[in-house]
């Protein structure tokens, strides 16, 4: 959950519409990978000149376009996010109390955290939790994934619970990335499941690289 849903977000307007035929980067931005989720969202993931060595991007989009665009770090920590529905931006604190690590996740088996991003729009949101492999190894379309469960409570900065979640994701080693699975997260306002596994993942110069449009799980066949 940590690393599924953050991360430097982009000043203009320089993505591609819906209906286009290729997902458009920013320039001296290039992409290697294109995630078809069950959720009936595509993500893209990428890398640009002048980030630092480790950093990687992602967007995703769903049927009504982009919503979300985000940076992490080698160690899959959330550097920025933009959450474009809402519209607001995230940035990683400088040094925070527990960083999240993939290293001692894949080493040890197990990465505790405890971090605080910051936003113009909406405060300090401080994240506390844990991944832990189960041992278990997937293969979807062809690529091979590790199992974790995940646990994580996010706070307010007057330390109020804003929303829990546990459940299921996946690491790529190769990719170093975390990959959506399924779990259950909790409000105020009561519980609910998601699922968001991926489905399909698509190369460059394979059919679907960078298409903008969703094709699993949706309401209507745009693909």
């Amino acid at each position: 959950m940590r690393h599924a849903a953050l991360l430097i977000c982009f000043a203009g307007p320089v993505f591609a519409q819906s209906g286009s035929v290729a997902f458009e980067l920013p320039a001296g931005c290039d992409a290697y990978l294109t995630v078809q989720s069950e959720s009936c969202a595509v993500s893209h993931h990428f890398v640009c000149e002048g980030d630092p060595d480790g950093h990687q991007r992602r967007v995703s989009l769903d049927e009504r376009g982009l919503t979300y665009v985000g940076e992490i770090d080698a160690e899959t920590q959330w550097i920025s996010s933009f959450q474009v529905l809402s519209g607001h931006r995230e940035r990683l604190e400088s040094r925070p109390a527990e960083p999240a690590s993939l290293s001692d996740l894949i080493e040890q088996g197990v990465d505790a955290y405890d971090f605080r991003t910051l936003s113009d729009e909406i405060g300090e949101t401080r994240y506390v939790g844990q991944d832990t492999l189960t041992g278990r190894q997937v293969t979807i379309d062809g690529v091979t994934l590790d199992e974790t469960t995940y646990d994580i409570t996010a706070y307010d900065a007057a330390g109020n619970e804003i929303w829990s979640a546990k459940g299921n994701e996946f690491i790529s080693r190769d990719w170093r990335m975390f990959l959506s699975g399924t779990g259950t997260v909790t409000t105020s306002e009561g519980s609910f499941d998601r699922a968001d596994r991926p489905v399909e993942f698509i190369f460059p110069g394979e059919p679907g690289f960078l298409s903008p449009n969703p094709k699993h799980g949706c309401g209507v066949a745009i693909s």
